[in-house]
């Protein structure tokens, strides 16, 4: 419904255009208000996930630089994790986000090849566990009449349904093999030594590839690009997370 109709409607109800708009801007604010937390939450276990993985593997460059903390100061890029989710929530976008990356040095793990692999996964499986949590905790609330599995109605249900949400998103579109995404540092270990040479000299193009597919997603939103390439695996693991709180809310 447009704007126009709203307000025609509005009237037919005996409510004003100002109603209709208050009553948007209040829906949007409290969409932001639960997104970015989850979306905090989400990027820093992310990145600390990072850096310990590093450590337990030989590499102290994110202990030494105090990046090893759950302080969302020391990850949190005020760009990336709070202005570009907060626009892109308000004009109706795809809401994606990003940390300061914890710095990490190849060359100082034990075993740079399988370092780098356990690394990487260490971020996106975070997010997994974290999403799992999410879930147990949905299915809690919903055993004790606090909420509803699946439904939407009430910040709570809202609110914990974003966070999985983020979660598994987060977790797979960093598992795409664009550089310098999780998976491509796991794809590159699986290659051979040979392929992985060539593969690395392509990651000074991957920003301009990560940048491209955002402008079609935002600027050719029919095409589906980012629907198509991520949102069934998305979906699917949603699926997962939903049962899994439905089993702990005796529902299943």
């Amino acid at each position: 419904m447009s704007r126009c109709a709203a307000a025609i409607s509005a009237k037919r109800s005996g409510r004003n255009e100002s109603d209709i708009l208050m009553g948007e801007m209040s829906e949007t604010l409290t969409l932001v208000v639960m997104l970015v937390p989850a979306l905090i939450i989400a990027i820093v276990f992310h990145e600390v996930a990072h850096g310990w993985t590093a450590l337990m593997l030989g590499d102290s460059t994110a202990k030494n630089a105090k990046r090893l903390t759950l302080n969302p100061i020391r990850h949190v890029d005020p760009v990336g994790t709070l202005l570009v989710p907060g626009i892109l929530a308000l004009a109706g976008g795809p809401i994606f986000g990003w940390a300061k990356p914890v710095p990490v040095r190849k060359d100082r793990l034990d075993n740079p090849r399988f370092g780098m692999m356990a690394v990487a996964a260490a971020g996106p499986g975070t997010n997994l566990v974290l999403a799992a949590i999410g879930a147990v905790l949905l299915g809690i609330a919903a055993a004790n009449g606090l909420t509803a599995v699946g439904e939407e109605q009430g910040l709570l249900t809202q609110g914990l349904l974003y966070f999985i949400l983020i979660n598994i998103f987060l977790a797979l579109f960093n598992m795409l093999p664009i550089p310098p995404f999780d998976g491509s540092h796991i794809l590159e270990g699986l290659m051979p030594p040979s392929w992985a040479k060539a593969y690395d000299r392509l990651r000074p193009f991957g920003m301009l590839l990560f940048v491209g597919l955002i402008a079609l997603t935002w600027f050719a939103p029919e095409l589906g690009v980012l629907e198509n390439i991520i949102g069934p695996p998305v979906n699917w693991a949603l699926e997962q997370y939903l049962a899994l709180a439905q089993a702990v809310a005796g529902d299943g």
